[in-house]
């Protein structure tokens, strides 16, 4: 296994390019605000949206979106991509990404939900760490301790997560391993695809939003009759919603999944931990898709481990 490769951090002054790979941005308010916070970092914005025609759930047209992001990964002063939003669409372009071009020039590339398939696909392919962690569309409304993860991150600074409230260590244990995962749903649709993601050996993180229980039961199965819980070396929950903000009916929920994991996973004797503060709501730590990271049961701790990687 080759040691992946850390992008450059960000400095202020540097420029990032806004890319839109899924759906069109619906809160324009929302989006302003997202791109003013990286001004307030002292970062450049490069953001011209596709001008191709597209749906009322894509940005644009599958040869537009991919070209904005090629476009923008060969400007040399782009030194990070940042999604717009996520939605759906990237699955409709990953066949056509020049994964050589990519990989001989190294940036972040930062997102999470339906951009699960881009940073898992780019980490595997390239050997480039990405990142999951907040979009301009989300920006603006991540609570603080999340955007504070978010600027130290793509400052190149990787410092331990230490127990963040409302973790809850199902199974407790110690583990290391390179981090893979993101959105439930859509790593479900990569299975059975050249893009499934290798989960063995590897620390796997899920969440989801606005699924039923039974749908979200399904998919874990899905996940289980796959294989892809059966050698990992840890699991991460992160934060599960019914698509409301009812506090009740999500700790309800999450404890439904919560069970239901521990059920599919009886077997195994890796760390199980839950509601760490990854997801669509406003907490959404930033986690470094590639790197290695160690599981600390005892201490409550996630540490990352840069030093294994490799610099451009």
């Amino acid at each position: 296994m080759r040691q992946p490769i850390l992008p450059p951090s960000l400095q202020p002054g540097d420029t990032v390019g806004i890319i839109h790979p899924a759906g069109p941005v619906r809160n324009e308010e929302g989006f302003a605000q997202g791109l003013q916070v990286l001004r307030d970092l002292g970062l450049r914005i490069r953001c011209q949206p596709p001008n191709g025609s597209g749906t009322d759930y894509l940005a644009a047209d599958d040869r537009h979106r991919l070209t904005e992001l090629h476009r923008l990964w060969a400007d040399e002063e782009v030194k990070a991509l940042i999604a717009a939003r996520g939605g759906y669409g990237c699955l409709r372009i990953i066949s056509k990404l020049d994964w050589n071009f990519l990989r001989a020039h190294p940036k972040w590339l930062i997102g999470f939900s339906d951009l699960t398939v881009l940073l898992n696909s780019i980490t595997a392919h390239c050997g480039l760490v990405t990142l999951h962690g907040p979009m301009i569309s989300t920006l603006a409304t991540t609570d603080r301790l999340s955007f504070e993860r978010f600027r130290e991150v793509i400052a190149g600074e990787f410092r331990p997560c230490v127990r963040p409230a409302g973790i809850e260590i199902l199974r407790g244990g110690f583990s290391q391993g390179r981090l893979v995962g993101g959105n439930l749903t859509t790593l479900c649709h990569l299975m059975g695809t050249p893009w499934q993601p290798q989960t063995a050996g590897k620390i796997l993180f899920l969440e989801d939003t606005a699924e039923p229980l039974y749908k979200l039961d399904r998919m874990l199965t899905h996940l289980a009759c796959g294989g892809l819980l059966d050698k990992i070396t840890g699991l991460i929950l992160g934060l599960f919603d019914p698509g409301h903000d009812d506090r009740l009916e999500i700790i309800r929920l999450n404890e439904q999944v919560w069970q239901r994991v521990l059920e599919l996973t009886a077997a195994a004797k890796y760390p199980v931990w839950a509601g760490f503060p990854i997801g669509h709501q406003r907490e959404n730590y930033t986690l470094p898709i590639g790197m290695e990271a160690v599981m600390n049961s005892f201490t409550g701790t996630l540490e990352f481990l840069p030093q294994t990687c490799a610099r451009p």
